[in-house]
Parts: structure tokens; C-alpha cells; sequence
């Protein structure tokens, strides 16, 4: 397997351990479920409907999000947003991974020589 297919993999596995967390970041703001992908795909997060619509109902299903549905147009959309609960727990998850990265003398700041 060449560096860069080998590279690209492990990437791709950081941002899946990563998602709960980055998808809680987005939700600072009102989204529906395809403008999240839109906000996601820009941040360079690819994740699949099927895997963020199942992520959406549980993260909802736990507090950490407020939703409402807007029926107004010919196609309902659900919308949610990061509650207070929500928040506390990204603020919690954010010094995790910062404790994780101080933990394992991971520098992030400067390039391995």
C-alpha cells in the first residue's frame, strides 16, 4: 500500500474518532440535516447521511441537542441546535482531547524533524 492511500486512511480514521465532537461544534448553530453535511463537507468532514442522521437522533435522544420541525414548506425539515447540556459537554470533550494530545506528548504546534 503506497504512504499516501496508507496516510489518507488514518486521516480519514482520526476524523471518525473525531465526528461527535465536530458535529457538536457545528450545531452552535441552527441546522437541518443536509445543510450539517454542506457545513461539514466545507470543514473537510466527510460523513455519510446514513451515518449523521442516526449520530443527530441519538445526540438528540441524549439532551445535547434542542430540534424543531419547520412544516412550513412542502418538505418538513427537522432543525436542531447545541442546548446548554450540549455545550457543556463539547467543552468537555474539547479538554479531553487536549488532555489526550498533552498526555501522549503529541505536539501539535510545531513539526516533527
Amino acid at each position: 500500500m503506497e504512504n499516501h492511500t496508507i496516510l489518507d486512511n488514518m486521516i480519514n480514521e482520526l476524523k471518525r474518532g473525531t465526528q461527535i465532537m465536530i458535529v457538536l461544534d457545528a450545531l452552535k448553530e441552527t441546522q437541518y440535516g443536509y445543510s450539517l453535511l454542506q457545513v461539514l463537507n466545507d470543514r473537510k468532514v466527510n460523513i455519510e447521511a446514513g451515518t449523521l442522521y442516526p449520530l443527530l437522533r441519538r445526540l438528540d435522544q441524549q439532551g445535547l441537542l434542542d430540534s424543531t420541525w419547520d412544516t412550513s414548506k412542502s418538505r418538513p425539515r427537522k432543525y436542531y441546535i447545541l442546548n446548554d447540556n450540549g455545550q457543556n459537554i463539547l467543552i468537555a470533550l474539547k479538554q479531553a482531547w487536549i488532555e489526550l494530545i498533552k498526555d501522549t506528548n503529541i505536539s501539535i504546534m510545531e513539526e516533527e524533524k
